[in-house]
């Protein structure tokens, strides 16, 4: 885990200094709520639907135990007891008043957190693979290359008004993990004879017009990252459009322009400036930064209970089949945690639920907590054989929802119940969608499958890459979901395909149903996915069982 030096803590306790003076000056009427504004964007308070709402960065989605504690404090002391884990490995505060934001700040600060750039026209939250420095197909740990975009990104006087929001993503493993291919801006790390580097995707994005990233460089010399991002933006901050907020992405720049012209551009911008970083300067720093996210794991102990527990107890083995994840030492496990038990609220958790996490990571997870972007939180060192006695804790703190990966493991944005750019509901879909199948006891017989729902068509519940994806919209003051098919946000990314017309709020989830039995009735035995099944069929089945309607009439 990364630790603030004494120049991290001098610089965010005067950013906070300075926002706790603009609070007082909105408070007493010197600044309207237009001026406000910007000052409360950048640092990450947003006016929601109903409140005020606080948005703090978890860089690279990386937690250790004082941290979540203190996310546990806040939530309690000055919001409603509970916390609201994102898409962009953030957590969101849905209910401070405005008077106690600058305190809350100062909290995080305490704990080495913040809410800088969570919001603006801005490099957002740079994150990353949530197994980052313990899954067993990792080429290295990202974490410290993010640690190092964090750092340079922020208060990047040439990048604070960049023609729109800005969010990069970062894996250093060949599973992508982190959806990189929907980012403004996808690193994966790559070999080359033996070399380490980075795959540069850009120009990927979901919202009203999504678009899949594009690779402008293949391999990208590890020591060069810093003056290639730079070089990016660059190019970004002069293509980018500023006539129209919903053309001034870097998709938008990319797909007018076309990949080539923007890849001459952003080399001959990349040759200008390489010059002035100095790379032996670099590899100090970003040495200095690795060492702090090096884990020590002792040398395992037996893992004689967890065989025994799998043996003996099918509600243990229901759950380590679906939330353990292959460790780089076979001694050891990656825990997912689901935020989403059957009828639950995706990636909301109380604050008890973040201390019994924050105590199982201190005692059994060397002191490391990840958050992941399908609103989830991760153990990523747990020995085997402390394994049932995790097992036992979570269960006792409703945590122990044994559902990573399948149908109810649902990302859904907070919708119209607490967004104002919302027009329909998003969480009480993902709740009857997930009671719904508990109750048929569908669930594990139907298997994979990323169910995702936005709200609004600006798709912060990612639905494009949705195996099935979900968009509520407003048709004539009615609420209506429309469905997709076969996104994935993996490796093989794909955006999914409109099935047709939508469907009421009381149609969705029969909706769904059909689709699902449909499914099972198609597929090639329990071994092939939804996804699979859905790649080698094709959409029109699947829209014939949806429609009810006779194959012919589908294709």
């Amino acid at each position: 885990m990364y630790a603030y030096t004494d120049f991290d803590t001098a610089f965010l306790a005067e950013r906070n200094r300075q926002f706790r003076a603009q609070v007082a000056r909105r408070l007493d009427g010197s600044l309207t709520e237009e001026e406000f504004r910007p000052l409360r964007l950048m640092n990450g308070l947003y006016l929601q639907l109903h409140a005020y709402m606080l948005r703090v960065a978890v860089p690279y989605g990386s937690l250790n135990p004082a941290q979540l504690r203190a996310l546990a404090d806040i939530a309690e002391r000055w919001d409603r007891g509970y916390g609201h884990f994102t898409t962009r490995q953030n957590i969101q505060f849905n209910w401070p008043a405005l008077t106690d934001v600058p305190d809350m700040l100062d909290a995080l600060a305490e704990v080495g957190l913040h809410a800088i750039q969570t919001s603006g026209n801005t490099v957002r939250n740079v994150t990353s693979d949530h197994f980052a420095g313990a899954a067993a197909d990792e080429i290295t740990d990202p974490r410290p290359w993010a640690e190092l975009i964090r750092q340079w990104s922020t208060d990047h006087p040439e990048f604070q008004f960049l023609p729109r929001k800005f969010k990069i993503a970062i894996t250093g493993s060949p599973r992508d993990r982190a959806v990189t291919r929907a980012h403004d801006i996808g690193l994966r790390m790559v070999t080359l004879d033996g070399a380490a580097g980075f795959e540069v995707i850009v120009g990927g994005g979901l919202g009203r017009t999504p678009m899949l990233g594009k690779v402008i460089r293949a391999f990208l010399p590890a020591s060069e990252l810093l003056p290639y991002l730079e070089a990016i933006l660059c190019t970004y901050n002069l293509l980018g459009r500023r006539d129209n907020k919903h053309k001034a992405r870097i998709k938008i720049a990319v797909h007018e322009n076309g990949l080539e012209a923007v890849r001459d551009l952003v080399e001959a911008r990349f040759a200008e400036i390489r010059p002035d970083f100095d790379p032996a300067a670099t590899e100090a720093e970003l040495g200095r930064i690795a060492a702090q996210f090096r884990v020590p794991l002792s040398k395992s102990a037996p893992d004689t209970a967890y065989h025994d527990a799998r043996a003996a107890n099918p509600a243990f083995r229901a759950w380590a089949d679906t939330n353990l994840h292959p460790h780089r030492d076979k001694g050891h496990a990656v825990v997912t945690i689901s935020l989403k038990a059957h009828g639950a609220s995706p990636g909301d958790a109380t604050s008890s639920q973040m201390r019994a996490v924050a105590d199982l990571a201190e005692r059994f997870g060397y002191g490391e907590i990840r958050v992941s972007h399908e609103q989830n939180l991760v153990l990523p060192h747990v020995e085997l054989g402390n394994l049932p006695l995790v097992w036992q804790r979570l269960k006792a703190h409703g945590l122990a929802t044994a559902n990573v990966g399948l149908l109810s493991d649902i990302i859904a944005c907070p919708g119209m119940d607490y967004c104002a750019l919302a027009t329909a509901r998003s969480i009480p879909v993902a709740q009857e969608i997930a009671t719904h199948f508990e109750r048929l006891k569908l669930e594990h017989d139907i298997g994979p499958l990323k169910i995702k729902i936005s709200g609004c068509i600006n798709a912060c519940g990612h639905h494009h890459v949705g195996h099935i994806g979900i968009l509520g919209l407003d048709r004539a003051g009615v609420e209506t979901y429309q469905i997709t098919l076969g996104g994935d946000g993996s490796e093989d990314a794909a955006l999914g395909a409109r099935t047709g017309p939508g469907f009421a709020y009381d149609q969705i989830v029969p909706a769904i149903e059909r689709i699902l039995r449909a499914y099972l009735r198609l597929r090639e035995g329990r071994d092939e996915t939804f996804l699979q099944a859905y790649r080698r069929l094709g959409l029109s089945p699947f829209q014939a069982a949806l429609y009810e309607l006779d194959s012919a009439d589908a294709a």
